[in-house]
């Protein structure tokens, strides 16, 4: 990993608590001096399990999981936690598949790094997952759209009163749609407008698709809202073909 010093923290973004979990010790080590220099309080497990009971005790912010552990790998850490909690994960592996990688975010996880990565590199993205998760600015209105009530503020959506558990990429990408329904977009501009890469890996777009439509869809096979234009990219369809209205 690159050992360049670790840029000073910014934002209120500084201050959190993320949870590292990782039981490579130098790897560790590294990431915790750069995570703790950049103004987070870090908590640190070695396996699966600890990370499990350090996330019920100590409610973090953020949890940097690694996908090989022992006893209990990330991706099962990954699918247990999201069970009872939608804390922001990212997903740091060594396994350069794209079926390791969409693995990961099909569980729930949302975002990943590949090993090796800079310490500094991983510090930005942290900031911009917590970024999504924290209201550093003015939220936007809220939306009721086709069922949906939004509520960007509080970060919840319910479809027809019913709460929708999503996690913090399932709710930037829903909510981004929602205020722009019948428009299309490719997996190039979804990524950008809401991951805010410029680059990237663009089956997570396609993995967050597939997630969101298990959640809102009554049958995800055949999308009656989520719709997929060949070729394209997607569109947000409402039955009614009303558009979004801020309320």
């Amino acid at each position: 990993m690159n050992k360049s010093q670790p840029a000073p923290a910014q934002g209120t973004v500084g201050n959190r608590r993320i949870l590292l979990v990782e039981d490579e010790q130098t790897i560790a080590g590294v990431v915790r001096d750069y995570l703790v220099q950049a103004g987070f309080q870090v908590d640190l497990a070695a396996d699966g399990f600890t990370a499990l009971r350090l996330a019920a005790e100590r409610h973090p912010d953020l949890i940097l999981l690694d996908r090989m552990l022992p006893g209990l790998d990330g991706v099962e850490v990954c699918r247990r936690l999201r069970r009872t909690m939608s804390v922001p994960v990212i997903m740091l592996t060594a396994l350069g598949t794209e079926d390791d990688r969409i693995l990961g975010l099909e569980v729930g996880a949302d975002d990943y790094i590949t090993k090796p990565f800079s310490p500094r590199e991983l510090v930005l993205r942290v900031r911009s997952v917590l970024r999504r998760s924290v209201q550093e600015f003015s939220p936007e209105p809220a939306v009721e759209v086709a069922g949906f009530e939004l509520n960007p503020a509080a970060r919840t959506v319910t479809h027809h009163g019913t709460p929708l558990a999503l996690t913090i990429r399932e709710f930037d990408l829903l909510a981004f749609l929602l205020r722009r329904p019948h428009q299309v977009f490719s997996r190039e501009e979804l990524i950008k407008a809401v991951w805010g890469w410029d680059f990237g890996d663009l089956s997570t777009v396609t993995v967050h698709v597939r997630r969101l439509r298990e959640k809102i869809e009554a049958d995800p096979t055949r999308p009656a809202l989520l719709k997929t234009v060949w070729g394209v990219g997607y569109r947000l369809d409402t039955p009614d073909g009303a558009d979004g209205a801020n309320s």
